[in-house]
C-alpha cells in the first residue's frame, strides 16, 4: 500500500465557509473523507494534515522524505510566498503535486505566481474540491509507472 500524504496550507480548516463561490461549500472534513475512500479502493493509504503555521508545514515535509510514498500540497497564500516551503519540497526526494481548488490563473495577479510549481511533478488547479481526488489519482498513477 503506497503512503499518500495531503498537505493544505493557511485557511483551508475554513472551506465550507470561506468564499464559497471561489472554493465551494465542502469543508476539509468531507474532502478527507472523500479522499480516504478513494484510497481504500485504489491500495492508497491517505493522510491528511492542515495548519496555518508555516514551520509546522515545514517540518511535515521534511518527516514525509521518509514515511512517504507521495505528496500532494495545497499550500494556500504560501504557494506564492514561502521561499522555506519551496526549499524543504526541494529537498524531498518523493513525487510532489501541487495542488489549488480554484484556478490561481483566473485570480489576482499575485497569485499567477506559484514557488511550489518548479519542484512539482505537476500541478492541478480549477477543478474544486475534485481537484484532491484528481491528485489522487494523478500520484496513484505516477507512482504505478
Amino acid at each position: 500500500m503506497k503512503k499518500i500524504i495531503i498537505l493544505n496550507g493557511p485557511n483551508l480548516n475554513l472551506l465550507g465557509e470561506r468564499e464559497k463561490n471561489q472554493y465551494g461549500s465542502l469543508t476539509l472534513g468531507e474532502i478527507e473523507k472523500n479522499c480516504k475512500k478513494f484510497g481504500g479502493k485504489n491500495n492508497l493509504n491517505v493522510t491528511f494534515f492542515q495548519s496555518n503555521i508555516e514551520g509546522e508545514i515545514i517540518e511535515k515535509i521534511q518527516n514525509s522524505r521518509n514515511e512517504q510514498n507521495g505528496l500532494i500540497i495545497n499550500a494556500g497564500g504560501y504557494t506564492h510566498t514561502s521561499v522555506a516551503i519551496h526549499d524543504a519540497l526541494k529537498i524531498i526526494k518523493i513525487p510532489i503535486i501541487e495542488l489549488h481548488i480554484s484556478n490561481i490563473y483566473n485570480r489576482e495577479d499575485f497569485r499567477h505566481k506559484s514557488l511550489i510549481s518548479k519542484v512539482a511533478k505537476g500541478v492541478i488547479c480549477g477543478f474544486g474540491a475534485n481537484g484532491y481526488v484528481m491528485a489522487l489519482d494523478a500520484m496513484r498513477n505516477y507512482l504505478e509507472e
